[in-house]
This record gives C-alpha cells, sequence and structure tokens, in this order.
C-alpha cells in the first residue's frame, strides 16, 4: 500500500511516502475517526481524544510467521512489520532482554511458574524506554524531524538523548528538578540540552506542550506519541517468543502514565489475530506506589476516571499524577479479571531487596513496586501459585541507587589480617546479614 503523508514543521510542509509500511494511518481511541499518520496525538477533529496507530492486518499475516521472526535480528526490529515505521531503523541493539525463570523468588512466594521479564539490562540506556524511543525516533527521523525533545521521569530522557545522539539529532529534553542522580548524570553524558524544571512531572508535560506548538520539535510522548507508545508492545511480542510461542496466565507490570499495560495487551493481541499464537485468557495487573497511585486509587473505588494526584514517592519514574492512559489501564484490569494495587515507600525497598537477594537482578523503584505488589497480590490470594506469572521489570537499580542506601546495611571494616577476618567472618555468621563493624 502507499500512503501520502505531511506535516507542519517550520513553515514548511514535509511530505513522505509510505510504500512498504503496514501502517494504515492512525484512529481516535474514543470515537473512532481516521487520520492520516502525521505527527499529531489527539483527536483534534472531533472529540479530543488520544490516537493510536491502525494496521493492515491481512498484510502483516501475508508476510510474517514465527519462522521469519526468528530468523530476524536479537532485538526489537524482528518485530518491524508491527512496528509504525517504513525505512531503516535506528537499531542500537534495542530488546529481546532475558526472561528469567524466578525459582527462588517463587519459592519465597509461594508461587510454581513465575518469570521476570528483565528490561534493566536493556540497550543502551536500562530500561524499557529504549523500545519506545527506538521506535519514535524512527518515526520522527522519517518525518522529517531534525530536534527531538520529552518530558522524562528519568528514564526516558536517558533514551531520548543517547538514541538521538545515535541517530545525529539535536535534542532538548525536560526533567523534574529533583530527580535522582544517576538519572540526571544518565542523561547529560549523551549531551543534549537538559532543562531541569521546578515542578513535578505533571508540570513539566505541560511545558513542554506549549514547547512543541511553538518550536515544532519531535517530541517523543507529545506529537509522536502514537507512534512512541507502539515499542512497548515488543514486551509482549517477546514473552510470547520466550515462553515458546505461548501466552502467559498473568502478567504483572509498573503504572505511570498506564501506556505500558495497554501496549503489551495490544501485543498479544495482534499475535493471536494473525495466527502467531492461540488465543486465551490472560490477567492484567498493575503496580503503583502508594505516593501516587490514581490508577490504583480509581481501580479500588469503582470508577472509570482518575482523579489526579500530587506525587510524593521514591518511585519517581512511575510518579505520574494525571496519567492519560488510566481509564484504559482500569478497563484491561477488570476486564481480565486481574487487580491495580499499590504500596507504600518501605515496601518498594524492600521488593527491591527481594529480587536481588532470591534471583541477582538489581531493579530500581519502578521495579520494587511491581514486586511488591506481586507479593502483595499473591498474599492476598490474587495469583494462582499454578499460574504461569511474568513480572515486567522495566529499569535498572543503578539509576536510583539513593532508594536503597540507607536499607543494605555496609561493608565490615577489617585490617588486613587473617585474625581481623575470623572475627568479622563469626560476627556475620551471628547476624545473618552485613553491616559496618570496626575489627582492630
Amino acid at each position: 500500500m502507499a500512503l501520502l503523508i505531511s506535516h507542519y514543521l517550520r513553515g514548511v510542509i514535509v511530505t513522505a511516502t509510505i510504500s512498504r509500511s503496514t501502517v494504515v494511518g492512525l484512529r481516535c481511541k474514543e470515537c473512532g475517526h481516521p487520520y492520516e499518520a502525521s505527527a499529531r496525538h489527539v483527536c483534534e477533529d472531533v472529540c479530543f481524544g488520544p490516537l493510536e496507530v491502525v494496521y493492515d492486518y491481512e498484510a502483516i499475516k501475508a508476510r510474517v510467521s514465527r519462522a521469519t521472526i526468528e530468523a530476524g535480528p536479537v532485538s526489537i526490529w524482528r518485530y518491524r512489520d508491527f512496528l509504525p515505521i517504513e525505512g531503516d531503523p535506528i537499531d542500537v541493539g534495542t530488546g529481546f532482554t532475558p526472561l528469567l525463570k524466578a525459582n527462588r523468588l517463587a519459592r519465597r512466594l509461594g508461587l510454581n511458574n513465575l518469570y521476570i521479564k528483565n528490561d534493566g539490562v536493556n540497550m543502551p540506556t536500562l530500561s524499557f524506554k529504549d523500545r519506545v524511543v527506538s521506535v519514535a525516533l524512527t518515526r520522527a527521523r522519517e518525518l522529517g524531524f531534525t530536534t527531538v525533545s520529552c518530558a522524562s521521569t528519568g528514564n526516558l530522557a536517558n533514551s531520548t538523548a543517547a538514541i538521538a545522539a545515535h541517530a545525529g539529532l539535536e535534542c532538548c529534553v525536560f526533567i523534574p528538578s529533583d530527580l535522582e542522580l544517576g538519572k540526571v548524570l544518565g542523561t547529560l553524558i549523551y549531551n543534549p540540552t537538559l532543562m531541569a524544571v521546578k515542578g513535578n512531572y505533571d508540570q513539566v508535560n505541560r511545558l513542554c506542550s506549549e514547547v512543541a506548538n511553538t518550536y515544532g520539535w519531535g517530541f517523543v510522548n507529545i506529537n509522536l506519541r502514537p507512534y512512541y507508545s507502539e515499542g512497548s508492545k515488543t514486551l509482549g511480542y517477546e514473552v510470547i517468543e520466550q515462553l515458546g510461542w505461548q501466552l502467559p496466565d498473568h502478567v504483572v507490570a509498573p503504572l505511570a502514565s498506564g501506556s505500558l499495560f495497554t501496549k503489551i495487551r495490544k501485543g498479544f493481541d495482534e499475535f493471536i489475530k494473525v495466527g502467531l499464537v492461540d488465543e486465551k485468557s490472560v490477567r492484567f495487573s498493575g503496580a503503583q506506589a502508594e505516593g501516587c497511585a490514581p490508577i490504583a486509587q480509581a481501580f479500588a473505588e469503582g470508577r472509570d476516571f482518575i482523579t489526579p494526584v500530587k506525587p510524593n514517592t521514591i518511585a519517581k519514574s512511575i510518579a505520574i499524577g494525571n496519567p492519560a492512559d488510566g481509564p484504559y489501564a482500569i478497563d484491561i484490569a477488570r476486564s481480565s479479571g486481574g487487580s491495580i494495587a499499590a504500596v507504600s515507600d518501605a515496601e518498594i525497598v524492600e521488593g527491591i531487596k527481594l529480587l536481588a537477594e532470591t534471583e541477582g537482578v538489581f531493579t530500581e523503584t519502578a521495579g520494587g513496586t511491581t514486586i511488591a505488589v506481586l507479593k502483595k497480590l499473591v498474599e492476598q490470594g490474587q495469583i494462582d501459585p499454578g499460574e504461569t506469572t511474568v513480572a515486567y521489570i522495566t529499569g535498572n537499580g543503578l539509576k536510583t541507587t539513593e532508594a536503597i542506601a540507607t536499607s543494605i546495611g555496609e561493608p565490615f571494616l577489617i585490617e588486613a589480617q587473617l585474625d581481623s577476618f575470623n572475627a568479622a567472618w563469626q560476627r556475620a555468621q551471628s547476624l545473618h546479614r552485613p553491616t559496618l563493624e570496626t575489627v582492630g
């Protein structure tokens, strides 16, 4: 098929012909109104609902099979026919991260078949945001943008700066001014222009909408959002493939805007639609921090609308007080028989520690939230021990070391002598955990 698309960029109409893409266009998720596959994200003509990408699934079905996917690159681009791009992708090795059989954590929790999808080792910046940015910036380049940007709670800024550097795109990103140092440094190293805004993420996002309208840049989570969010589908595709072309029974994932939740579900549905996997019901459960839990609160109260909150939690990467896709996440949880729960900051820290000491995986606070909610749901009897359950870990703990710095003990300080070691070792054995000791 062929589509002629255009957008307005600094006074110039930029056009591109899509000749191979499986993309039909954009469509409003609320009213269904169609749009061309341009740089827009809301239904400006009818209801101001969010837009999503529409594909020709018959064309995809004719092109792909399990064999063609398995023969593809070991990255998200093995699924390129399901992604909204036309030409060569910006490929930095993103995706196909490990799906770990978490036997020790499963035994600790009383489960039989638990897996950890570990995007904390994703390339190039150790979070699932590398997936969405790879797709968004590929599409931005195709649409003629030369400057890209984002509003971020940290991980997205890291990814946007890194992948823009690789692609040779000018980059200016926006973050709240109180982010963890690891995430600030993890952005600055790529030499973008970094704006630290005095305010929370929702205030940063509002400013970015004004900047996008004024400067005509490609904002990955504003005017490029329909394409950006499609990258999260690959977390669904990979789990299916890594489970031997099977769907899991239950997934547990963190909720920030809610987009990740909805796109994992879309990925599952698309593989069913084109015949790559047999259909079955999958339960979806979401995880939030109590200090920023607008989706969990709405779910608990039986509401289908979100009441915005002011974030106050150590889980800054999921601290979005007014989540755009919250209502869709609630609908998925309810319709699938899943749940949405929130946990305290103390439980988040314990979740980080629990995953690390059982499986050797160091996650950031979003992952700690997921593990803490997983534990909570098991204790509440909301996860069948026999279910194949996948918990999504979306970022690396090296980015949020401040969150656990005072909760994990300190090394024994000893002299370079055997008797000093012996004394410290005996003390360690009696305590069953390391702590700071000075042994002379």
